[in-house]
């Protein structure tokens, strides 16, 4: 597909025609506009002729993993998640056809807000009193998700329901593993750790769809600090919801917090909630037993730090590009991520 509208992976033209024949409420042509913290997928921004306005999301360039970038999964998501109170952009359209610009493609609402990635992005986007709504909107919003029953709208096979925890954790100790030749480093903690999670697995409860990924950094919030949207679930997959707590736990710095692996996180930035209080907000919004909860903390950690060590060995190997990339630094946050699953394991003992 041709770029030479300044669109790479679009053919405009084509795509204009597509949506002209499958998405109502548009008057192509568009222009485009380039949506930053779309990671590697290409996001666009599009305003029609009469200002009405639309985000399209495809695949990066080039070879992929078979289950990479899958934009079906996240059309298929925000579509079921949506009507049941899951703040997400609504769902237009899909494009399964890659003849009409060299990949799958989705068309989805534009949304207002914006996603928190560093303290400065607090201090120019939410005022000092809109802060205190952030973590009970988070909160609210995963229990949103949470409760929605997967086979009544249409998710119940996005994924296997039962054994979330054990999957994941042999995922990830086979990443470990398959790395450290590359990484030229090892920990017998993290052996340890693994065997002493996989003794410890508490049993899961009904399965619920899982972000996988769930933050400040893939969600959207207005100024009053309430989010508007949860944006990236192309890993989303059915399991134990608490997995999701404590992922997004693990990434809420407070501000006194001093470890430097967080000195950046938008929470250090002051007027949020503390993480002791987040479990509170989700039992109180659930119901849910979090007696377990340093378990998921642990396992979440520990998940870290193999996925860590595997961009890491993908460095050390060649296999990615070192420019600007502080590999120190990097090798420090692997050990400190099996330094606070370690703390975090300690209770399990």
């Amino acid at each position: 597909m041709g770029d030479s509208s300044g669109t790479p992976g679009y053919d405009q033209g084509s795509v204009d025609a597509w949506i002209r024949g499958n998405v109502d409420g548009f008057e192509p042509p568009f222009t485009w506009e380039k949506l930053e913290g779309g990671h590697s997928n290409l996001t666009y921004a599009l305003t029609d002729q009469t200002g009405t306005r639309a985000v399209i999301r495809r695949p990066p360039l080039g070879v992929l993993l078979p289950k990479a970038h899958d934009m079906f999964r996240e059309f298929s998501v925000i579509s079921a998640v949506g009507p049941a109170g899951v703040p997400v952009a609504e769902a237009y359209g899909y494009c399964e056809d890659p003849a009409v610009t060299g990949a799958h493609f989705y068309v989805m609402s534009l949304v207002g807000g914006r996603a928190m990635y560093s303290h400065e992005d607090v201090d120019e986007w939410l005022p000092m009193e809109a802060r205190a709504n952030v973590a009970p909107s988070f909160i609210e919003t995963l229990a949103a998700l949470h409760s929605v029953d997967p086979d009544e709208v249409g998710l119940g096979q996005l994924g296997k329901k039962e054994g979330y925890i054990d999957r994941q954790l042999s995922t990830w100790y086979k990443s470990w593993n398959a790395s450290i030749e590359g990484a030229k480093y090892d920990d017998k903690r993290v052996h340890e750790l693994q065997a002493l999670l996989l003794s410890r697995v508490p049993e899961q409860g009904p399965a619920r769809v899982v972000h996988g990924d769930y933050g400040m950094h893939n969600s959207l919030l207005g100024h009053d600090g309430r989010v508007t949207a949860v944006l990236d679930w192309e890993i989303a997959t059915l399991g134990d919801p608490l997995a999701d707590l404590a992922y997004f736990m693990n990434s809420w710095a407070d501000p006194d917090d001093e470890t430097w692996d967080v000195s950046e996180a938008p929470t250090k930035a002051g007027g949020f909630s503390r993480r002791s209080e987040l479990p509170a907000l989700y039992a109180a919004q659930t119901g849910r037993d979090l007696s377990d909860l340093d378990f998921y903390l642990a396992f979440n950690s520990l998940k870290t730090a193999c996925i860590l060590h595997g961009v890491y060995s993908r460095y050390m190997e060649g296999k990615k590009s070192t420019d600007g990339i502080d590999l120190e630094a990097m090798f420090e946050r692997v050990v400190y991520s099996v330094d606070v699953a370690e703390q975090r394991a300690s209770s399990l003992q």
